[in-house]
């Protein structure tokens, strides 16, 4: 066992050096996952900060200047243009110039003096579905308010508190999910390639004459991976707490051990993509292909829950969906690593398949 324990040790210690020796994946190693970071907290964006848009004021009333002026006071809206007739929006929406327009009819003031109802048109540009969904639901917040106001406040009053995420920024969302993915796109790709490239290089065979068994060759080419991609996920973690000042409200402790479990439990993709792959253009294009719809099905950008029954039933064949639950749970509850332990049985069961299937695929390809 030690001298097992000694080969395996200087077969990971000799990977590592290649690691950080080649200047290809010198590059790879540093600069995505920061790149990324930076990335996803600031262009995968879902909250609205700006919000063009047009007015159609038919009434040219008390009340309704009142109310516009009450949308031009929200921060996100900013006024184009005032237009005559809503004959003239299309143009407008049409040269996307502005995001939606209120059109507000000429009876408006007439029918709230008398105690009436009157309609307020917001045309909004389909185009971006989940955009005009947000401007469209602002604008209904501030007439609300506008309602409540000249009321003199009676009435109803909802008093909304969004937990674990106060202010409802997307941030929160996406950049600790960074974690899980990032780590499990290094092991993907780092042991995949690590194999292919000795295949490329011709030392593959000259490492099976060793006197090492498969099994130390295949958690030789494992651990420095898992190394790598731990190393990653600290450093999204660094940008997440300290650039973007997102609050961890877990223990660092239990996300690092999180992370450790997922990346072992889905070493067995990588490894078995390294077995089957002679080159390492064919490693690049199996990872991008799983990674794809793995990232998908995750629940990173989209709600699990929202999928059909169909893809909701292969998430469960998803690590990186099970790592993405914890993570977030750990980092924005506060959650324990007994809390999420049910996000671990998946993983340790898509483990015990595919690092299996790893050994017999490398053993085959060996023979």
């Amino acid at each position: 066992m030690k001298l097992y324990l000694q080969q395996l040790f200087f077969l990971c210690q000799k990977e590592l050096i290649a690691l950080v020796k080649d200047p290809r994946l010198k590059f790879m190693l540093v600069v995505p996952p920061i790149l990324q970071g930076f990335l996803f907290g600031y262009a995968a964006n879902y909250n609205l900060e700006e919000v063009p848009y047009a007015v159609v004021d038919e009434s040219h009333g008390a009340l309704a200047r009142d109310l516009v002026a009450h949308i031009d006071a929200a921060p996100a809206f900013s006024r184009v243009v005032t237009l005559t007739s809503p004959t003239e929006v299309a143009d407008w929406i049409d040269s996307g110039d502005i995001l939606l327009a209120v059109v507000i009819p000429q009876d408006f003031d007439e029918l709230i003096e008398r105690g009436g109802q009157a309609p307020v048109q917001v045309i909004a540009d389909g185009r971006n579905s989940s955009i005009a969904g947000l401007a469209t639901g602002y604008v209904s917040q501030i007439v609300s308010a506008w309602n409540a106001q000249r009321m003199d406040g009676s009435g109803i009053a909802i008093e909304a508190r969004t937990w674990y995420d106060p202010n409802q920024e997307t941030q929160w969302n996406f950049v600790p999910s960074l974690m899980a993915m990032i780590s499990f796109t290094q092991v993907m790709l780092l042991a995949g390639m690590s194999i292919a490239k000795e295949r490329e290089q011709g030392t593959f065979d000259q490492l099976l004459v060793t006197p090492l068994h498969p099994s130390q060759i295949l958690i030789g080419k494992a651990v420095p991976p898992v190394l790598v991609g731990l190393f990653q996920a600290v450093a999204i973690f660094c940008i997440a707490r300290f650039w973007f000042q997102i609050p961890c409200a877990g223990s660092l402790m239990a996300i690092v051990w999180t992370l450790i479990f997922f990346m072992v439990s889905s070493t067995g993709l990588g490894l078995s993509i390294s077995a089957i792959s002679e080159n390492m253009q064919q490693v690049l294009i199996y990872v991008l292909v799983l990674m794809i719809p793995m990232a998908l099905l995750s629940g990173m950008a989209t709600p699990v829950a929202n999928m059909p029954q169909v893809l909701q039933a292969f998430t469960y064949i998803d690590p990186m969906r099970f790592a993405i639950d914890a993570v977030r749970r750990i980092y924005l509850e506060g959650a324990t690593l007994f809390e999420v332990r049910w996000d671990f049985l998946p993983m340790f069961l898509i483990g015990a398949v595919t690092i299996p299937a790893a050994g017999w695929l490398f053993r085959h390809r060996t023979n």
